[in-house]
């Protein structure tokens, strides 16, 4: 098996990374580059990186083994857990990112083991970003919703949980949740812009834990990632549930569908689960294959993560299980002729706000994190009369977008796999 991981490293301009293969029965694992730039500290395969939204396919997990046993189904609404959440949000809801809670509502409820208890409360309170069920956004805040409906339903925090759930069962040693754990071990921090400077915030705040505060290494997420080939914790009934196309995406990004935690795409006619995460300058990428049995996780710490993922994948997976990944997505030549000054305009939704222009989408973040993203100017490639390209200086990779209409005829923005509500007469957006 090739591996060329110390090449890519420098080819991304990633300052460390890490990667393991479970592929015909053997584990293989490779490192390289520094953990931080600032004291120098060598990757290692047993070194702990952020697994960012990863960890949302984890606490999909355990809520299943809590249908398992009878206590929840997918049909419950969550408000018959959680009173106080939208009386037609359900669990499956949740864990298909078609809840319309609030995605990118990151509420910092301090540190106690109250936190979710709390966070739960605050973004109830808040308006949905869609109506439920009417498409898909990516949300973080129902996650961090569907971990509370775990400690309610256990007794349990979320990270006791977690752990008599899945990572004891997987006999997994380097995998955890709080900082206070993380530091006994080996761990990356992560690095922000072109400069790749060590972020001055480790880590995001607990009550995003479920959707994305988990830590390991690549050995040990290539071992979570084979309990959905081999068995494991779960029954082979809940992975079936997980894995099965539930939701349709208005626009490809990383797969065409959406499973229960999994996101789900088709390589020359072959399943392929999936999922990624990033944090505050860590990345991360899982692939499995169930056909062939093989898993592949890449853990990394800055610099053109996007990149390095697409380059391990069409190297790794024609030799492994002879399937071609989609190779990175392209403006058309010659440009298409249909344009989306139609769609221009000003789409917000919490923590982003989202200018479009003929030419150009102007992202800002306006969230709790703005201070560590100053408002980016992407370049905008139309490839059709509702679809676009847009990319961010100094990378290499287009990522798809789509503009839409709900049932209702309201108009959105999906780009980053989150939809965005259009903010009627807003100035400021004409080409």
């Amino acid at each position: 098996m090739t591996i060329r991981l110390a090449e890519l490293i420098k080819e991304f301009g990633v300052p460390g990374a890490s990667m393991a293969c479970w592929h015909d029965g053997e584990i293989h694992q490779e490192a390289g580059g520094l953990l931080n730039l600032d004291t120098g500290v060598e990757a290692t395969a047993d070194s702990l990186f952020q697994v960012g939204s990863v960890t949302k396919v984890w606490t999909t997990a355990q809520v299943m083994l809590l249908v398992e046993e009878g206590r929840l189904t997918l049909d419950t609404p969550v408000a018959e857990v959680l009173p106080g959440i939208d009386q037609d949000v359900t669990i499956e809801h949740l864990l298909t990112h078609t809840s319309g809670l609030d995605g990118d509502f990151f509420h910092d409820t301090g540190r106690g083991d109250d936190c979710l208890e709390r966070y739960t409360a605050a973004i109830a309170a808040r308006p949905l970003t869609h109506p439920v069920g009417a498409t898909h956004s990516y949300s973080n805040g129902g996650f961090s919703v569907a971990g509370r409906v775990v400690e309610v339903v256990t007794g349990k925090v979320w990270d006791t949980a977690l752990r008599d759930q899945l990572i004891t069962p997987l006999g997994l040693t380097r995998t955890w949740t709080l900082p206070e754990d993380v530091l006994r071990f080996r761990a990356a921090t992560g690095h922000l812009g072109e400069a790749n400077t060590p972020t001055p915030t480790w880590g995001m705040m607990r009550s995003n834990s479920p959707a994305g505060q988990i830590c390991s290494t690549a050995p040990d997420l290539v071992r979570f990632g084979r309990s959905f080939v081999e068995g494991g914790p779960l029954s082979a009934e809940s992975v079936r549930e997980m894995t099965r196309p539930r939701v349709e995406l208005p626009a490809r990004v990383y797969g065409t569908h959406w499973g229960l935690g999994w996101i789900l795409d088709t390589w020359d006619g072959t399943p392929i689960l999936l999922h990624g995460g990033n944090t505050i300058g860590q990345a991360a990428m899982m692939w499995v294959v169930a056909s062939t049995g093989t898993v592949v996780a890449v853990l990394a710490n800055g610099g053109d993560t996007s990149g390095l993922f697409q380059a391990v994948a069409a190297g790794l997976f024609p030799e492994l299980a002879g399937l071609t990944p989609p190779g990175p997505a392209l403006p058309p030549d010659p440009p298409s002729e249909a344009g989306i000054a139609g769609h221009a305009g000003v789409y917000e939704r919490t923590g982003a706000r989202i200018t479009v222009r003929e030419d150009e989408l102007v992202y800002e973040n306006t969230g709790d994190f703005a201070d560590l993203e100053p408002p980016v100017s992407l370049e905008l490639v139309p490839t059709g009369e509702h679809t676009f390209l847009a990319r961010r200086p100094g990378t290499r990779l287009w990522a798809p977008g789509a503009f839409y209409r709900l049932r209702d005829g309201s108009p959105y923005l999906y780009f980053g796999v989150r939809s965005t509500p259009k903010v009627p007469d807003a100035p400021g957006a004409t080409p």
